[in-house]
């Protein structure tokens, strides 16, 4: 972990950090509110094969997550579940691994200087460092990736702990896996 020197270059980069999330939550509530992502999703369900990849993206994002549920839901109706989650699964892994790097390589940083400044959170610093509470971590974050939840708090997790992205890929396809075709399952059985 490296630790700025410069107090006010790290406060500059937690400013830049907390505007780029603002930003992009802005963003995604007036794509919602107009519509424009169920719209998308909807147009993509003809192409089967984009369709499952594409949705599989937007599968991963608190904002995006119900209607890329009900598109893959759709697209296994008329293809393989097994096709929609091995093609979903690729899609919501490259949406993972952006908001992965995203937390692994700035938020997480930021988040340990603050821990950096009271014996408490320093002990739980520490927690995150441990092997045992490693593993719990991997499985937890891999569960919430797998869930119909939003992906965030499973990659937050697995963030936190500094997982090397080669790791990281496998457990995140191999989740989103599962969740997208249990999607396409329970899909067929309604």
């Amino acid at each position: 972990m490296k630790i700025h020197k410069n107090p006010t270059k790290g406060e500059g980069i937690l400013v830049q950090d907390i505007a780029i999330i603002f930003f992009s939550v802005l963003i995604a509530v007036v794509l919602i509110k107009t519509r424009v992502i169920s719209d998308l999703l909807l147009s993509t369900e003809r192409f089967e094969l984009f369709g499952a990849f594409f949705a599989g993206m937007f599968f991963t994002t608190i904002f995006t997550t119900a209607p890329a549920i009900v598109t893959l839901g759709n697209i296994a109706l008329h293809t393989s579940p097994l096709t929609t989650a091995i093609l979903g699964a690729c899609g919501a892994m490259i949406g993972d691994l952006i908001i992965f790097r995203f937390i692994r390589d700035r938020l997480s940083e930021h988040l340990f200087e603050l821990i950096n400044h009271n014996t408490i959170w320093k002990r739980a610093k520490h927690l995150f460092r441990l092997r045992y509470f490693r593993w719990f971590t991997f499985l937890i974050g891999g569960l919430l990736i797998a869930s119909p939840l939003p992906d965030e708090l499973g990659i937050g997790l697995l963030g936190f702990t500094k997982m090397k992205t080669k790791q990281f890929i496998p457990i995140s396809l191999f989740f989103n896996f599962v969740g997208i075709l249990l999607i396409g399952i329970v899909a067929r059985a309604i």
